[in-house]
């Protein structure tokens, strides 16, 4: 199924897909498959990390797809504990072996871990490696306004993405001026709430008045926010199901509707701030 995906601008004149597959607790042995069939289903952008430890099952199902590499947009992410420079270039040699590719899309920092303080030699890793031609984009996840502020200002050298935990329940609004004035795209993980967002009397509204489902409608509101868009499944129909989301549009009311949900102690996952596993 051939899907028109829109596209978004980073600030290093590149463009990512606006809509992904993320794959975050998908077992190794069963990501490619899953890949697989997100590829078939016409998904280009694939989202992983090395903490997942599913890097080579991406792999195997992009190189199995026979898809031309360069229609293809790949993210990975530091795992936590590499931050050092040496522990980082050898971490990002792991990776490119497990996805089997010669150039990454896309490579951010994980987490930031300020209690390690090591995200900015980190951050200046990544920077080397971008030099050196083997990341097309480099970006962060998870990191606070005071985190993009330090790496900014010791490296002068913008994150073109920052992926941060966003849903219908927790819209993250008060950071979004700032990632604007920096033109630094936010990118949207737990997009449907972990499942929780699904189930608002709200958005199963909204859901039967365009005749979709609430998952899709979340995603469609993710879109309509100017987001980037990662959901995860396991299942096939669900993998289907969450890329048909371009045939139909939210009204003003829809959306005002969604944004009454948003509450500031609604986050889900760690807090970036106090964060520090490895």
């Amino acid at each position: 199924m051939a899907h028109e995906q829109p596209r978004l601008n980073l600030r290093d004149g590149r463009s990512i897909p606006q809509l992904g597959l993320g794959v975050w607790q998908v077992p190794q042995r069963a990501t490619a498959e899953i890949v697989g069939e997100a590829l078939k289903a016409g998904y280009v952008s694939i989202d992983t990390a090395e903490g997942y430890q599913n890097e080579r099952g991406v792999g195997d199902a992009v190189k199995a797809s026979g898809l031309d590499r360069d229609s293809l947009f790949i993210t990975s992410k530091l795992r936590n504990s590499f931050h050092a420079r040496d522990d980082a270039l050898r971490a990002f040699d792991a990776t490119m072996e497990e996805l089997q590719l010669d150039e990454l899309d896309l490579f951010l920092i994980h987490w930031p871990r300020p209690r390690q303080d090591k995200y900015v030699e980190a951050w200046k890793t990544l920077i080397e490696l971008q030099q050196q031609g083997r990341i097309r984009s480099i970006g962060v996840s998870n990191f606070n306004i005071d985190h993009l502020e330090r790496i900014i200002g010791e490296t002068g050298v913008v994150p073109v993405v920052n992926q941060i935990e966003l849903h219908p329940t927790f819209q993250q609004r008060g950071v979004r001026d700032f990632h604007k004035q920096h033109d630094i795209r936010i990118e949207s993980w737990s997009p449907l709430g972990q499942g929780d967002d699904l189930k608002r009397p709200a958005i199963a509204a909204i859901a039967k008045k365009h005749g979709k489902t609430p998952a899709q409608v979340i995603i469609r509101w993710h879109l309509e926010e100017g987001l980037i868009v990662i959901p995860k499944s396991v299942t096939a129909s669900r993998i289907r199901e969450n890329i048909d989301v371009f045939d139909f549009r939210l009204d003003a009311d829809d959306m005002n509707k969604i944004a009454a949900l948003d509450d500031p102690r609604g986050r889900i996952g760690s807090d970036p701030a106090t964060a520090d596993f490895g």
